[in-house]
């Protein structure tokens, strides 16, 4: 049966609860109910069978429901109600989830960035545990040619995007393992650019790793990265490529379709 949210003491004066109806009938199908007769509608939506009756038929001149006069189904164009909602979604929003269950699947901390001239700035995180010297949330910047996020992002601009980057570019040594000759760092984006992933063994920061792959908008242009960063204590290299990266890219490709979903 169809849960109510909001208790009926707490709704507000301009609560309508004929529009409450209409949604409990289109919540009354699932993957397991597809098609159901008037009094299994009713029944789950917790309505009479007048009203189950109204509000179906409602929905059938509107077109969002089809029946052949007994059994009632939805139709495609139900999908409406929620591509108004997921048009409105931005980056962030959309990686959230995503992010979420990458992380419960690894075990380890995830995020999404974006490049900003020769930083990256973190647009969505989640954390299982603090793994660096400096804190990362929302809006950190670190630099893009010492970061997995940074590479996955540089390996796929264009050619001249990318020498001019590197003209710009001051290669600071964070650590002892920083690349910090051009070349190296061209030869290494063009190694990821092969590959389709990016993968840094404490260049940013001593004793982190972090594995990364680009995102695509709808026009297959690279417009940010998503990572999973871990300890070295987890492993050796080879372990966190083959644990991490398949469900790594698997979260990337899933991100891209909802992207693509959210602007169609």
């Amino acid at each position: 049966m169809s849960e109510i949210v909001q208790d009926a003491g707490t709704r507000s004066g301009e609560f309508v609860q004929s529009l409450e109806r209409g949604l409990a009938v289109i919540r009354a199908f699932g993957t397991d109910r597809a098609r159901m007769t008037l009094s299994e509608v009713a029944r789950e939506a917790d309505l009479s069978r007048a009203s189950a009756r109204r509000f179906l038929h409602t929905l059938v001149e509107l077109g969002y429901v089809v029946t052949d006069g007994r059994v009632f189904a939805l139709r495609p164009q139900v999908l409406e109600l929620g591509y108004a909602y997921l048009s409105s979604l931005s980056l962030p929003e959309v990686a959230q989830p995503h992010l979420e269950q990458l992380v419960e699947d690894v075990g380890e901390s995830s995020s999404v960035a974006v490049l900003d001239g020769a930083d990256i700035v973190y647009v969505a995180r989640v954390a299982t545990r603090r793994i660096m010297s400096a804190t990362i949330q929302v809006g950190t910047r670190f630099p893009a040619s010492a970061t997995s996020m940074g590479r996955a992002v540089l390996a796929h601009v264009s050619d001249g995007e990318r020498e001019a980057f590197l003209a710009a570019a001051t290669l600071v040594p964070l650590t002892a393992r920083t690349i910090t000759d051009k070349g190296s760092l061209r030869a290494e984006l063009h190694a990821v650019r092969e590959q389709g992933w990016a993968l840094v063994d404490q260049e940013l920061e001593e004793g982190l790793r972090s594995i990364a792959a680009p995102l695509c908008d709808a026009a297959g242009r690279v417009i940010a990265a998503v990572n999973v960063s871990a300890p070295v204590r987890r492993g050796p290299v080879e372990e966190m490529v083959t644990g991490f990266l398949p469900p790594l890219l698997r979260a990337a490709r899933e991100i891209e379709a909802d992207l693509v979903r959210t602007r169609t």
